[in-house]
C-alpha cells in the first residue's frame, strides 16, 4: 500500500506554531511537553510535528544560532515568510495568532480562554469587556515571552517561582504603545525587583549592569542591605533571546531612576 501523501502546512497553521515559538524557551520544544500536546490538539498537528516546525523556527533565529544552537536546518519558504512577516511586529503578531486560535478552538470546540490570567484593571477605565480580554490575551503574550526568554528566572536575583515573577516593561506600557509588546521592552523580575525598577530605585546600564540609586545606597535598612546592596554594579542574568534595547534602557536610566 503506498504511505499516504504529507499534509502541508497551512499559512495559519504555521503563525499560530510561530507565536508559541516566541513564548517557549529553546530546551522546551519537544514533543512531550504539555503545552506542545494542547497546541497540537488545537491545529489538528501531532505534537512531534509541532515540535519540529518549532525547531525549524529556531534555525531562522540568530539569537539560537549564534550560541552554536542551529535547530532543524529545513525551514521552508512559508517558515521563512511567516519570520519575515512577523518578527517583531509584535502587535499585529498577538492580535492575528489569538483570533487564528480561538478559530481553531470554535472549530474544534474548544476552550482555549480558560486560563487567561487575571490583571490589575486600573490602566483600563472606561475600555469595554471585549477591550479588556484584548488586552490581558497581549499582555499573556508579553509575559510568556518575556519569562521564557529569561528562563524563567528573576535576571537579578535568580528566583524562580513563576508565582513570584512579573514581565516587567522597561518603558511602561502606557508610555510607548508602539512597543508595549516588544520581549526587548521586558525583563523578567521579582516582584519585589519590579517594584524597585518601576520607582526609580535601581536601573540597569547599556552593558546590563544593576546600578542602585543613591538613596537605595544610603538606606540603613537590614533587609534592602541583604537583597539589594549585593547587586550595585552586578550584571543582569543575560536572556536566552531578547536582549533589552538600549533605547529603552536609556529611557529608564533619564526618565525613571532616582540618580
Amino acid at each position: 500500500m503506498p504511505a499516504s501523501p504529507l499534509k502541508l502546512w497551512t499559512l495559519d497553521e504555521l503563525k499560530v506554531v510561530f507565536y508559541q515559538y516566541f513564548q517557549m524557551p529553546f530546551g522546551r520544544m519537544h514533543s512531550g511537553n504539555p503545552e506542545i500536546i494542547e497546541l497540537a490538539g488545537l491545529i489538528g498537528r501531532t505534537p512531534s510535528s509541532v515540535a519540529m516546525k518549532l525547531v525549524n523556527f529556531a534555525s531562522l533565529d540568530p539569537s539560537i544560532t549564534q550560541t552554536g544552537r542551529k535547530g532543524l536546518s529545513k525551514a521552508s519558504t512559508l517558515d521563512k515568510e511567516v519570520w519575515s512577516n512577523f518578527h517583531s511586529d509584535w502587535e499585529s503578531l498577538a492580535e492575528e495568532c489569538e483570533a487564528l486560535k480561538q478559530k481553531f478552538a470554535e472549530e474544534n470546540s474548544l476552550n482555549v480562554m480558560e486560563r487567561l490570567p487575571e490583571y490589575s484593571l486600573e490602566e483600563f477605565v472606561g475600555e469595554t469587556t471585549r477591550a479588556v480580554v484584548e488586552i490581558r490575551l497581549k499582555q499573556r503574550f508579553f509575559r510568556n515571552a518575556v519569562l521564557s526568554s529569561y528562563r524563567e528566572r528573576c535576571c537579578m536575583s535568580g528566583v524562580s517561582d513563576t508565582r513570584l515573577l512579573v514581565a516587567s516593561h522597561i518603558v511602561p506600557w502606557k508610555d510607548d504603545k508602539s512597543n508595549r509588546l516588544n520581549p526587548r521592552n521586558g525583563l523578567c523580575l521579582s516582584a519585589i525587583h519590579d517594584k524597585a525598577f518601576d520607582k526609580g530605585l535601581l536601573t540597569i546600564t547599556d552593558d546590563l549592569k544593576i546600578v542602585l540609586s543613591e538613596e537605595l545606597l544610603r538606606k540603613n535598612d537590614s533587609f534592602i542591605q541583604r537583597v539589594f546592596h549585593p547587586l550595585h554594579n552586578r550584571k543582569i542574568e543575560e536572556p536566552e533571546r531578547f536582549i533589552p534595547d538600549r533605547q529603552f534602557l536609556e529611557h529608564h536610566r533619564q526618565r525613571v531612576f532616582l540618580k
